[in-house]
């Protein structure tokens, strides 16, 4: 093993999880490592003095995390009030290094602190839109007037609106402009804003919300695709950026060395948009495939050789991970996408078909919510009516159609006994292991069902307006159309858990990519093959397919 594997091996820690609370936020292991370290100076220091005088007294934890949660807060009104120039750097790294050792019970009050003592003046923007009201407003429609009595109008209605402009930025916006210029203050901005995001999931604050508002939408624009440069990794990239993409990948986990390097030799590619104030690592990165067709099992990028790259017509996009909690809901990947695409064709003609192998993460829990909810509620009407019509309730639904039914109940005594198809198909789904995939006679029976409801779940099961399942809202978003799902696709634990092991095909027609999108936006219709909209048979689907 060369020295660049061995580095990767020795370095590369597990993924972060999603966290859940604040004390596991990407600050969670820099903080620990600062507190263990300053309480072992503490240990020191006390078993060094002979403990007799004042000055030598060691101060109690609590009042240690008191002075430095003061300190903290203090940088950080330095920061955001200060108008010295030639000390704010020293300032700037005082307060992102003072954050760092904060435990996370101060982290969270110290930016409960940014968001409310640091928002906007209500007071003068109410005073500002009072003055405003009270303005006559200038004939001709607001036109420029001709008469000094109209320009003096109008220069006052320009003035408060300067004024009402101004009010209406919180101060806490001070703090993130002088941090996107500082070294290492959009990274630093990023973390911010994951607790923010941690603290958020536990705990609806508004005045945090707004926060979190705000900066999402100033890292947005500072992470324009203008600003970021598309790069390709390759087995010549440092050890500590290809560290990065052991860790951060999020679909398929990368298991060793050799897999690795399958990921970045003959026959794949693999891109990341990398920031000047990031340098070294990507912010967002996709993996792809080159192939002569659209794979249709993830085991097929595992087990097959590589397809010669002159022989290759489709690109298929197996994997896109971010590596930053604090840029959710910056859609980074669709400018990625586009400009893989835009590079791949440009680089080889020939490849005619763009190709995702997706995953569909939400389905499993939906047709499992789905089916104990609808089972139940059999279960109790036919206890409470046995001779009512179960169709004309308003949350009945039987989603499983009569031939599938009794496929179900006829499998095995076992299932006999129970009240109806969907409570059996409940029992097989959530049994330990996920035993029904080996065996072919449930799988017989499985696969319609499956096949025709995770059709209805992408096509038809909408929140807001917009696709249910993330990665499909993703990739329709994007301009894609949905062209194919797969059976039994991924047989790992997580393809099991997620989606019974189906996955999922999405196109991105080069001609079509700005029409899909902008329909799916408006209207929220999304673009289908023929196929797939025939697994639906007859049930009523929103929009129409294309050829």
């Amino acid at each position: 093993m060369n020295k660049k594997g061995l580095a990767i091996l020795m370095r590369t820690r597990m993924r972060p999880g999603e966290p859940s609370k604040l004390a596991l936020s990407p600050l969670a292991d820099q903080a620990n490592e600062m507190r263990a370290e300053n309480k072992g100076n503490q240990s020191a220091g006390s078993s060094m003095g002979d403990g007799g005088g004042e000055g030598n007294r060691v101060l109690s934890p609590s009042s240690n995390n008191m002075r430095a949660f003061e300190q903290v807060r203090e940088s950080m009104h330095s920061a955001i009030s200060m108008n010295k120039t030639e000390v704010l750097d020293t300032v700037l790294s005082d307060f992102s290094e003072g954050y760092f050792s904060l435990s996370p019970e101060n982290r969270r009050k110290l930016l409960l602190i940014l968001a409310k003592e640091y928002d906007l003046n209500r007071v003068q923007v109410r005073q500002l839109i009072n003055q405003y009201l009270s303005l006559e407003l200038p004939k001709g429609d607001g036109a420029q007037g001709d008469t000094v009595e109209e320009e003096g109008l109008l220069s006052t209605f320009y003035r408060i609106e300067r004024n009402l402009r101004h009010s209406l930025q919180p101060l806490y916006e001070v703090l993130f402009e002088r941090l996107n210029t500082h070294p290492g203050g959009l990274k630093f901005l990023s973390i911010l804003r994951a607790d923010i995001l941690c603290i958020l999931a536990e705990d609806n604050i508004a005045s945090l919300r707004a926060l979190d508002s705000y900066l999402k939408e100033k890292l947005s624009t500072w992470l324009s695709p203008a600003t970021l440069e598309l790069h390709q990794i390759t087995w010549d990239d440092s050890a500590s950026l290809l560290e990065k993409i052991v860790a951060y990948e999020a679909v398929h986990p990368i298991s060793n060395l050799i897999d690795l390097k399958r990921r970045l030799g003959v026959g794949r590619r693999c891109f990341g948009y990398i920031h000047p104030a990031i340098p070294g690592e990507p912010l967002i990165f996709i993996e792809v495939a080159l192939l002569k067709n659209v794979a249709q099992t993830i085991q097929v990028l595992w087990d097959n050789p590589p397809t010669p790259e002159h022989e290759a017509t489709c690109a298929l996009f197996y994997s896109i991970s971010s590596t930053q909690p604090g840029l959710a809901g910056i859609n980074l990947g669709k400018f990625l996408i586009k400009r893989v695409v835009t590079l791949l064709k440009k680089d080889m003609p020939q490849i005619s078909t763009f190709a995702t192998l997706s995953p569909i993460p939400g389905f499993m829990q939906w047709l499992l919510s789905k089916l104990a909810s609808q089972s139940k509620l059999a279960e109790l009407e036919a206890s409470s009516h046995p001779s009512a019509d179960r169709s004309t309730s308003s949350f009945w639904e039987n989603i499983l159609k009569q031939e599938e039914e009794s496929a179900l109940l006829s499998l095995s005594e076992e299932f006999a006994a129970m009240n109806n198809g969907m409570e059996v198909m409940l029992h097989i789904l959530t049994s330990k292991n996920h035993d029904w995939k080996n065996s072919p006679e449930l799988l017989a029976v499985l696969k319609p069902p499956l096949m025709r409801l995770c059709a209805r779940y992408l096509l038809q099961e909408k929140k807001r307006g917009k696709a249910l399942d993330s990665v499909a809202n993703f990739h329709l978003q994007n301009g894609a159309m949905v062209q194919r799902i797969n059976w039994m696709a991924d047989r790992s634990e997580k393809g099991l858990q997620q989606s019974g092991g189906i996955m999922v095909n999405y196109v991105y027609r080069l001609g079509n990519i700005e029409e899909y999108a902008q329909s799916y936006f408006s209207t929220g219709h999304i673009h289908a093959s023929p196929d797939l909209l025939h697994q639906l048979e007859n049930v009523d689907v929103q929009g129409n397919g294309d050829e």
